[in-house]
């Protein structure tokens, strides 16, 4: 089962966290782009590696996202699109008073 948590809300910008077996298993960042726009919703999402998600479960990931927090656009309609990425997390770095960066 996924669950989902946002991390991340601006007037044009949404970022979620996906837990899959109460881990985090993947990122997405949401655009909306406003009327205007072929597809007026853009996001980007980062399997991480690990976690054990194949191509196939991509459908099943992007609609629970949907269903959950997009009831107004749909991918099927094209007016939602995706970018799906497998990437390994790093680090999060966090910005400090001096300038500098700080590693979480």
């Amino acid at each position: 089962m996924i669950t989902w948590k946002r991390t991340l809300r601006t007037l044009s910008s949404e970022r979620f966290v996906a837990y899959k077996d109460g881990k985090e298993a993947a990122l997405v960042d949401l655009h909306f782009l406003g009327l205007g726009h072929n597809t007026p919703v853009s996001g980007t999402v980062v399997l991480l590696e690990n976690s054990g998600w194949t191509e196939e479960d991509v459908p099943d990931l992007l609609s629970s996202l949907d269903e959950e927090f997009l009831p107004e656009v749909d991918s099927a309609e094209g007016t939602l699109t995706y970018t799906v990425i497998m990437g390994r997390l790093v680090a999060s770095y966090e910005a400090m008073s001096d300038g500098r960066g700080d590693e979480e």
